[in-house]
């Protein structure tokens, strides 16, 4: 697990760290995820060497968060981030501190962090650590804040998601004095940007245990803070590693009202047509899919559809051979493959052009898909005088 590039950047970094005189140390997720035998690619070290230090020890350095002691390293095997010891100052927006004080403790560096599992620091020898009790925390699948929970959340109101999200992707329990403090803090959510509230999602979404996650969200009163409807019993069953099927499937609950939500939490045009499709397929479903559906929408959108009526359970018709099989077998997959344009139709009809045209097009990528007429100049010219100019010319 410790052998990618990631940790190898990190260690040859710590090295040289040391040669020069000082602590550096690994921490954050990258520790946790060791302990609990996972991989990890973003592998983040800490040192008691200020900014200007760590600068001036390496060749390659970009400032990339340098009013908050971040400096990027480029070594041969990779890029770290290196951030100074620090301590944080006032909390005055519920997510990140006025200011920072740069500090050569270890230990009040990790006392700043938001829990225990995450506040473990590994030395380059594989050493740990652990003034907070974080690995046994781990052992026990427990979630506890470092220190006051209360003042924790009232420090940064995300720390709350993100303990929802670690249980749900852990499958940890969140310890009752933490738990109590998130139902006091619940209210803090509401400071926090959308995007980062929608950035936890994506990964709640493809936790292990999305259903246990759903439930800490109303345990914890968040769900009174956040847009949309959340039921645990609706996600009992749901398990997934796309997060876009995460935001399909939460879009599915809600209804009606599902393009409001969604859009509260800033998804983007890409993901917003994603969503869309998929709720068309499972719409068109109900009546049993055409080969037009097939044409329309990609196999991940009906592969999703598919999956929402079984967890729904609802009275469809499901497709009865595999659709990538059905979708290999249809004439053509794409409208470019249709091969005659608009500019065929005007010379074939002598009509002048307008919206027309489009709706021709359309009726005859419909013909091909459905197999009424070949993809081919002479019989797709010979469909269109039949079945179109004639019956413009007898409206």
């Amino acid at each position: 697990m410790q052998n990618n590039k990631e940790w190898q950047a990190a260690y040859s970094v710590i090295e040289q760290l040391e040669y020069a005189g000082f602590e550096a140390v690994i921490v954050g997720g990258a520790v946790r995820d060791a302990i609990l035998g996972r991989p990890a690619h973003d592998v983040d070290v800490a040192t008691n060497a200020m900014p200007d230090e760590v600068k001036s020890i390496f060749d390659r350095t970009v400032d990339i968060g340098i009013q908050h002691g971040t400096v990027l390293v480029i070594v041969p095997a990779g890029s770290v981030e290196v951030t100074t010891y620090r301590t944080d100052g006032e909390y005055t927006d519920h997510r990140r501190p006025e200011e920072v004080q740069f500090v050569r403790s270890l230990k009040e560096d990790l006392q700043r962090r938001d829990f225990t599992m995450n506040a473990i620091a590994m030395r380059r020898d594989g050493s740990f650590v652990d003034f907070y009790g974080g690995r046994q925390d781990i052992e026990a699948g427990v979630i506890r804040a470092v220190g006051d929970a209360q003042k924790r959340f009232s420090e940064d109101a995300l720390r709350m998601l993100r303990a929802i999200r670690f249980s749900a992707q852990l499958g940890f329990l969140i310890e009752s004095e933490t738990l109590k403090a998130m139902q006091d803090k619940a209210d803090n959510i509401s400071w926090i940007a959308k995007e980062r509230i929608k950035a936890e999602l994506d990964k709640l979404w493809v936790g292990k245990d999305v259903f246990n996650g759903i439930k800490k969200l109303k345990e914890s009163n968040l769900v009174n803070y956040l847009n949309g409807t959340f039921q645990a019993h609706d996600w009992s069953e749901f398990n997934t590693q796309d997060k876009l099927l995460g935001w399909a499937y939460f879009a599915v609950l809600q209804g009606d009202h599902w393009r409001e939500v969604l859009g509260d939490y800033r998804l983007s045009n890409k993901e917003m047509a994603f969503v869309k499709a998929v709720l068309e397929a499972l719409k068109a479903l109900k009546n049993g899919w055409t080969k037009m559906d097939y044409f329309l929408y990609t196999q991940q959108e009906l592969e999703a559809a598919c999956y929402f009526a079984e967890l729904r359970q609802l009275d469809v018709q499901m497709p009865q051979q595999s659709i990538l099989e059905i979708q290999t077998a249809l004439p053509i997959r794409r409208k470019q493959e249709l091969i005659v344009k608009g500019t065929d139709l005007l010379k074939w009809s002598g009509i002048k052009g307008g919206p027309w045209v489009k709706e021709a097009l359309q009726a005859m990528l419909e013909a091909v898909v459905n197999g009424e007429c070949a993809n081919e100049h002479h019989q797709l010219k010979a469909w269109f005088e039949r079945e179109y100019v004639r019956k413009q010319e007898n409206t």
